[in-house]
């Protein structure tokens, strides 16, 4: 197809979908920011998560590993023994097998963990709202002051109405805060 032919795939879908990687790279970027400013690299961020989280057991395989981060097996084997040198996973073998390894997060690496959850908690409620707005096809900004997050239930509430088209007073939802540095990325 030439480039003066017209498209089968209407604007309004290529803008949406622009949209939406947009929303995806955005909260990428922040969880990248996030994880080196605690003093991880984002792939050891995205370790600990499927260590943690991937299998709703504590513990994950390197196969698992492997298949959460999309990444090659022996890859994922070296970032697990880079990892288990700074303390922030452990390996177990399982049974009489011992290619098979149980990969555990310690005490130091669940600490990060929590530190980092805790970080991506807001910046979630936010991705959240912008997706819903992407997703419904509404193609229009949120604003800092569109929403604001409940911290216990990360339910999006309106704001109130005397925000609505005003500056946001300093330390109010949706403010754009500096993460705090706890170390170095490695």
């Amino acid at each position: 197809m030439s480039m003066r032919e017209s498209s089968s795939t209407p604007p309004a879908m290529i803008a949406r979908l622009a949209a939406f990687r947009y929303q995806l790279r955005r909260f990428l970027r922040f969880s990248e920011k996030a994880a080196r400013a605690c003093g991880l690299t984002p792939q050891q961020h995205q370790l600990l998560l499927g260590v943690a989280g991937y299998t709703g057991r504590g513990w994950a395989t390197i196969s698992e590993l492997a298949e959460f981060l999309q990444a090659r097996h022996n890859a994922v084997v070296g970032l697990v023994d880079r990892a288990e040198r700074r303390r922030l996973v452990r390996k177990e073998r399982a049974g009489r097998d011992h290619r098979f390894v149980r990969v555990y997060t310690t005490a130091q690496g669940r600490k990060l963990l929590d530190e980092l959850t805790g970080l991506h908690r807001e910046e979630l409620a936010r991705v959240q709202a912008r997706m819903l707005t992407v997703l419904e096809g509404r193609p229009r900004k949120i604003t800092a002051v569109e929403h604001a997050v409940h911290p216990e239930t990360m339910k999006i509430t309106p704001p109130p109405p005397s925000y609505l088209g005003h500056p946001l007073p300093r330390g109010t939802p949706g403010e754009r805060v500096a993460i705090p540095r706890s170390g170095r990325a490695r």
